[in-house]
């Protein structure tokens, strides 16, 4: 059983959110309390003052209680295993973390906040992996390039994203990432792509349909989008700027 014993009310707070999102069996008590029979593992603050013999700990300040719960869940699971993080990329990439074979995390976000969410999630975990999948030549390229002080695999992704059957609509991306954890990859530092003249028509087709005044990049931008080196949103504002400056003259 899983025990809270902190006066922080942010980190009771987040940690009881915590478990009982998972489901898990737990119980509270304070610091200076005995703790339960049948107690595996406690949680605490590092400002309380507790004695724990026989038990194992987890000292967590509240703003990483869900990194505090996950190790918590892994040493009643009685070894952590491995973390690994499966990516399936795209422009809203699926994110997979897990810890031996359990998946303790998932995300689903833009393609620019996908490298800040790896990082956060492998951070103090020095043996971490990430996979990437490559399917999405351009994305994935990107995702790799910016992945920096981490082992980085990548993965023949054939096969990874699953049948959905009713009610489970958006949920590939991360159930393809999952799958994408479990396969070993080849490892991989930077992946260079030459984009083909159907993917740099794709990004110029996506800069229009952002813009606001029906706006295309050029082709040289488009490149640039390709290689990582910019944003559609950047290479619009970059492409307006030129086009203010050749008015002026």
């Amino acid at each position: 059983m899983i025990v809270v014993a902190t006066d922080d009310f942010e980190l009771y707070h987040e940690a009881v959110g915590e478990l009982r999102e998972r489901g898990v069996s737990f119980t509270t008590v304070r610091p200076d309390e005995e703790l339960p029979d049948g107690t595996r593992v406690v949680i605490s603050a590092p400002t309380d003052k507790l004695s724990v013999d026989g038990v194992d700990h987890v000292v967590v300040h509240a703003d990483a209680a869900r990194h505090g719960v996950e190790e918590a869940l892994a040493s009643l699971r009685g070894s952590e295993g491995r973390t690994v993080v499966g990516v399936d990329p795209g422009p809203r990439p699926g994110i997979a973390v897990l810890v031996g074979d359990v998946v303790v995390a998932a995300f689903h976000v833009p393609i620019t906040d996908a490298v800040e969410v790896v990082h956060r999630e492998i951070e103090d975990t020095p043996d971490a992996v990430v996979r990437v999948g490559d399917g999405d030549r351009l994305q994935s390229a990107k995702l790799i390039n910016e992945l920096q002080d981490v082992r980085v695999e990548m993965v023949d992704e054939t096969g990874t994203t699953p049948y959905l059957g009713t009610g489970a609509r958006g949920m590939g991306d991360v159930l393809a990432a999952v799958n994408i954890a479990r396969l070993e990859g080849d490892p991989v530092d930077r992946r260079e792509i030459e984009p083909t003249r159907g993917e740099l028509q794709r990004i110029k087709n996506e800069s229009r349909e952002q813009s606001a005044d029906n706006r295309t990049i050029d082709e040289a931008l488009a490149r640039r989008v390709a290689a990582g080196e910019l944003t559609i949103e950047e290479a619009l504002a970059t492409h307006r700027d030129g086009s203010d400056e050749e008015k002026l003259d």
